[in-house]
C-alpha cells in the first residue's frame, strides 16, 4: 500500500518553483507532508505561491541559479530554516530563442547553458556537499527534456553526479517532460506572438501523441518527481524518467531539420558538460513546428 503522505517530515528545495512544473511539485510535495523551500527569481510570484500553500509548510528564497553564491546561500537557508535537506528538485530552466542552429545567437545560447546546465550543476554540487556532510541519504532530481533522448543519443549520462554521490547513498535522477503547456512555454516570444492559449497547445500536442485521451499537465510531471523523491524509488539511481504522453513515439512526424538541429545542439551541449541537469530545451522548436502551419 502506498503511504498517503509519501514525504512526511522531509524537507525539499525546489528551484524554478514560482510557476509551472516547479509550482505543481511544491504543492504536491507539501500535500504529501514535506516542508518546501521555493527558490526562484520571480519574487512576487514566489511569494504568492507561498501565501497560497501556507507559510507554515513552505517559504520563498530568491535564487538565480547562474550565481553559484546564491545557490550555496539557498542551500544554507534551507538547512538553517528546517534543519535538514532531504530532497532537491533542480527544475529552474529557460527556453531561449526558437532559432535554428544556423541562426543561433551565441550569447543567448550561453545564457541557456548557464541556467539549464551550469545552474543545475551548481545546485547538485552544493546540495550534494550538504547531504554528504550530514550523512543524509537524499534524493536529487533534475528536470531535463524528452527531446534530449532523440536523434540516437539515448538518455543523457549522469557520470558527474551519479557516481560521485551514489557512494554516499544519495540518488540522482531526472524527469524528462515534453509537451507541457507551462507559462514558460506559452510566454516564449516565438510562441507568444501566435497568441495561443494553454488549452490549444495541450490539445494540439495530445492529438499527435500515441497516448490518446490524455492531456498532460504540470502536475503529471510533479507526480513523477514525487515518485523519485519518495522512498518508493529507493533503489533507483541515474535514471531518466521520460514523461511525454507517448509523444516521442511519433517524433518522426516532426520535420527532419528539427531533428538535425536537435542532434547538433545536443552534441555541442554534451561537449560542454555531461550531467543529469543538462537541458537541451528543444521542446519549443518542436512545438513551433507543430503550430506554425495553423498560425501562418
Amino acid at each position: 500500500m502506498i503511504n498517503k503522505y509519501r514525504l512526511e517530515g522531509k524537507v525539499a528545495l525546489i528551484t524554478g518553483a514560482a510557476g509551472g512544473i516547479g509550482e505543481a511539485a511544491a504543492r504536491l510535495f507539501v500535500e504529501h507532508g514535506a516542508f518546501v523551500v521555493i527558490a526562484d527569481v520571480k519574487d512576487e510570484l514566489g511569494d504568492q505561491v507561498v501565501a497560497s500553500i501556507g507559510p507554515e509548510r513552505c517559504s520563498y528564497k530568491h535564487c538565480d541559479v547562474t550565481d553559484e553564491k546564491q545557490v550555496e546561500e539557498t542551500v544554507v537557508y534551507t538547512l538553517d530554516k528546517y534543519g535538514t535537506l532531504d530532497i532537491v528538485y533542480s527544475n529552474a530552466g529557460i527556453l531561449g530563442p526558437l532559432a535554428g542552429v544556423l541562426d543561433t545567437d551565441m550569447k543567448a545560447l550561453d545564457k541557456v547553458i548557464d541556467v539549464n546546465v551550469c545552474g543545475g550543476v551548481a545546485m547538485i554540487k552544493h546540495s550534494g556537499r550538504a547531504m554528504v556532510a550530514r550523512n543524509i541519504h537524499g534524493s536529487i532530481i533534475c528536470t531535463a527534456s524528452a527531446g534530449a533522448t532523440r536523434g540516437g543519443l539515448g538518455p543523457l549520462g549522469y557520470t558527474a553526479s551519479k557516481h560521485a554521490l551514489g557512494a554516499y547513498g544519495i540518488r540522482v535522477n531526472c524527469v524528462s517532460p515534453l509537451g507541457v503547456a507551462t507559462p514558460m512555454i506559452c510566454t516564449t516570444p516565438g510562441i507568444k506572438r501566435f497568441q495561443l492559449d494553454p488549452d490549444f497547445i495541450e490539445q494540439k500536442i495530445s492529438s499527435v501523441s500515441s497516448l490518446k485521451g490524455m492531456v498532460m499537465k504540470p502536475k503529471d510531471i510533479a507526480e513523477a518527481a514525487l515518485f523519485l523523491a519518495s522512498d518508493e524509488s529507493a533503489c533507483i539511481n541515474g535514471h531518466n524518467l521520460v514523461v511525454d504522453g507517448g509523444l516521442c513515439d511519433v517524433i518522426d512526424t516532426f520535420p527532419v531539420n528539427v531533428l538535425k538541429g536537435a542532434v547538433e545542439l545536443l552534441q555541442w551541449s554534451i561537449s560542454r558538460v555531461t550531467v543529469a541537469s543538462i537541458l537541451s530545451k528543444l521542446v519549443p522548436r518542436c512545438i513551433y513546428d507543430l503550430f506554425s502551419s495553423k498560425c501562418r
